[in-house]
């Protein structure tokens, strides 16, 4: 049996769902999850880099958001307001999935495999490559084979765009962890994009 189509020109704007979403229509509920699912997924993968765990992540966001819908201010776009319930989403199920680092001390965590080997300058306008789908592709599948305590970091600061403060306070670390990890984020995700870079 095909799937339900939603029709997303029902409202014309943001501004038009929301005033549905107020008014409790169903089919603004629905337009909000069809429009905006994909950016929450994504950003929830990005983080977990486990698919059940980011779709629980992808429900919760829609419920909460649902839920406070009256603190939502307009100060932001909708879809930038369902990322940070998302992102919150996300860091709470890394916190329950395993016990606490302390970062401060990162220099004693980091593993062999952890520290870049191998490092090809990259010629590749990153502007326009960035429009590249394969490339995209490759980066989300390089980003997913970071460890966790590097992709966490790496997705707050270079994905979502947070500071260096706001990230450390979001993940309770000191801002020099954050760097550190940032770093070393950086520097392992161009090694494994070496090959590619190589080709291309």
């Amino acid at each position: 049996m095909p799937g339900l189509t939603i029709d997303l020109t029902i409202y014309d704007d943001e501004e038009a769902l929301l005033a549905g979403l107020r008014r409790r229509e169903p089919d603004a509920c629905a337009c909000l999850i069809k429009r905006f699912a994909p950016l929450v997924y994504a950003q929830a993968m990005r983080l977990l880099g486990d698919a059940d765990e980011a779709e629980g992540a992808l429900q919760q966001t829609f419920i909460k958001a649902c839920d406070k819908l009256d603190t939502y201010e307009g100060r932001s776009g909708l879809g930038s307001w369902l990322y940070r319930i998302a992102t919150n989403e996300a860091l709470m199920l890394l916190r329950q999935r395993s016990p606490r680092i302390d970062l401060d001390n990162v220099a004693d965590t980091i593993q062999a495999d952890e520290i870049p080997q191998h490092l090809t300058p990259w010629t590749l306008d990153p502007a326009a490559a960035a429009l590249n789908s394969e490339l995209r592709a490759t980066l989300e599948q390089a980003l997913m084979a970071l460890p966790e305590t590097l992709r966490v970091v790496f997705v707050l600061r270079d994905i979502q765009g947070l500071s260096t403060e706001e990230t450390a306070a979001m993940l309770g670390l000191g801002e020099s962890a954050v760097k550190v990890r940032l770093h070393r984020a950086r520097l392992r995700l161009r090694e494994l994009l070496s090959a590619y870079m190589r080709e291309h």
